[in-house]
């Protein structure tokens, strides 16, 4: 019977950065996916990146994460979303060569000594005395551990859907985690379905690219990565666009008959802000087109990603769909487009290390969070990495606070707030974005990243060199300073009155971050406190003061009332 400080069930984005992270920490790794050849495969659409989503990109690789070297080592399409406007909100995102992003992290994930990966299924979590133990497989083995990172994305109890057609999956061809999905629901945990959907793919060779706007890659050839290394020349391709019409529209809605989304057999609700084709027909009935961009998944393949036409309709309505599109009148559809539901965790039961309150050990990454989107998987699995291995060795926790990166607003957003509707990162929630900008995520995260020992030497070196960079370009010392380092200082110039501003914020915000609240099965006991007010600040279960300023519902009076109470406890 083997054992590992942490095991990590997943090998998708939140798994690898899961695995990695623990491995960087220090702690021996078990990486348990049922297909190692899928390891890092991106599940939905070819890019890495954009407003909000980049910032977690820049993040995760500043605290040595594998997603950014992977997007640089892929990039074959480049474009900086909000240029036009500040830092503070511009948003990198490329895309990628599809197999080559897959390779790229299963060779970093092999520079790791202390990570075995091993191809089975986790089907059930041993526990003793109330906290994890082991991990039981598919195969007959157990595997001992003090700490498991539940990183299964849409696999959890996962079922597609495609006009009538009904299969059990967490992507196409794929089998889902039933066991697993029956044992977390035995448990009591309070877990529930939402829905995500994939668009159909099309063979670029019969698009009529003619017709179509294209659209460059930017010609400044920027990276995901601070790392410096060797310079990456994929060829560039370009995407385009197109719309949808009137025509298509009407196929659309004479196919809701046939939708499992209308039709009711989806109960899980989807992303607001990426929502299905036939949902936007429905909702926005209004509109005489939606745009869709065609993006190439990769240097050797013909396929092509219609981003914007997510669906769960009919094999024949998309073929009709299809031949309405300006440019893809002859276009084949060489995947049918489908919809996925799966089981989520309730992300309340959480803590900001995100683990799980009633299970010593279990952390959870991913889109068992309520998440949606590889940026936000990536980043949760990181956290939930470092935490895991901190569990397990007994180390400090590593938390991300609002004020220090995205993940800290997303983490906190999740385990406070909950979700309705799979979250998806946005700069709109970030109170202090304008010192949270995508290039000056190295200056933000990598010393904490350095102190909590989650940082390898090669890093640790090019953050140590390019902090003297900084220190002499606010000095004004004319000596050679990269770029990007030249640009990250001069904003930093032009945002100064804002950021001084912003300090002053969050001071009062780490200040009251410091004032501890009464435990859930106290707060009875607190003077003023309504059944309401007690029943949210139960669900979410803050910490601080700060915490509960931010539960949805919490009014001033009941923060007045845990404040008082404390001050009188003291």
């Amino acid at each position: 019977m083997k054992h590992y400080d942490v095991v990590v069930v997943g090998g998708g984005h939140a798994g690898t950065e899961a695995a990695a992270a623990a491995a960087r920490r220090g702690a021996t790794v078990l990486l348990v996916t049922q297909r190692v050849d899928q390891i890092g495969a991106m599940s939905c659409n070819p890019s890495i990146g954009g407003v909000g989503k980049g910032h977690l990109v820049r993040e995760v690789d500043a605290l040595d994460g594998l997603m950014g070297i992977a997007a640089d080592d892929a990039t074959i399409h480049r474009r900086m979303l909000n240029r036009s406007k500040g830092l503070a909100v511009q948003g990198p995102r490329i895309q990628a060569d599809r197999r080559i992003y897959r390779t790229s992290i299963q060779t970093q994930l092999r520079t790791y000594a202390s990570l075995t990966i091993i191809q089975d299924e986790a089907v059930a979590l041993e526990t003793t005395g109330g906290s994890i133990s082991g991990i039981r497989l598919e195969s007959g083995s157990v595997v001992r551990t003090r700490a498991m990172v539940i990183a299964a994305g849409t696999f959890l109890g996962g079922r597609l859907f495609r006009g009538h057609e009904r299969l059990d999956g967490g992507r196409i061809d794929e089998r889902p985690s039933q066991r697993m999905s029956q044992q977390l629901r035995a448990l009591d945990l309070p877990i529930t379905r939402l829905k995500t959907g994939t668009p159909p793919r099309l063979d670029g060779r019969t698009i009529d690219w003619s017709r179509l706007e294209r659209q460059a890659s930017d010609a400044d050839r920027w990276r995901m990565s601070f790392l410096p290394r060797a310079h990456l020349s994929l060829p560039q391709l370009s995407c385009a666009i197109t719309r949808t019409d009137a025509r298509g529209h009407d196929v659309i809605r004479a196919g809701l008959s046939d939708s499992p989304l209308f039709a009711g057999a989806i109960e899980g609700s989807g992303p607001r802000y990426c929502p299905s084709i036939e949902d936007k027909v429905h909702r926005f009935g209004d509109r005489d087109g939606h745009q869709i961009f065609l993006e190439p998944e990769g240097l050797d393949d013909h396929t092509i990603y219609p981003n914007g036409i997510s669906t769960s309709l009919s094999r024949e309505t998309q073929d009709q769909l299809i031949a309405t599109i300006a440019g893809l009148e002859r276009a084949r559809i060489t995947t049918y487009g489908y919809a996925v539901e799966y089981d989520h965790l309730d992300p309340r039961s959480l803590d900001h290390r995100l683990a799980l309150h009633v299970l010593p050990g279990l952390f959870c990454a991913g889109q068992i969070n309520g998440s949606t989107g590889y940026e936000e998987a990536a980043a949760q699995g990181l956290i939930a990495g470092l935490n895991a291995a901190g569990h397990a060795l007994s180390l400090d926790g590593f938390i991300c606070d609002r004020a220090s990166g995205y993940m800290g607003v997303m983490i906190d957003d999740l385990v406070l707030q909950g979700v309705s509707e799979p979250y998806r990162m946005l700069t709109a929630r970030a109170e202090y974005r304008l010192a949270l900008r995508a290039d000056n995520a190295e200056t933000r995260l990598t010393g904490l990243g350095i102190a909590a020992g989650a940082v390898r030497e090669q890093r640790r070196a090019s953050f140590d060199r390019r902090q003297i960079m900084r220190e002499q370009a606010r000095a004004g010392e004319n000596v050679d300073v990269d770029a990007d380092v030249r640009r990250e200082i001069d904003e930093d110039t032009r945002y100064a009155p804002y950021l001084e501003r912003q300090a002053v914020e969050i001071a009062r915000m780490r200040a009251d971050r410091d004032i501890a609240v009464p435990a859930p099965d106290t707060l009875g006991g607190v003077p003023g406190l309504s059944t309401e007010m007690i029943e949210r600040l139960r669900i979410a279960r803050p910490t601080t003061l700060d915490e509960a300023s931010r539960i949805r519902g919490i009014t001033p009076a009941a923060l007045s009332a845990l404040w008082l109470h404390v001050r009188k406890k003291a």
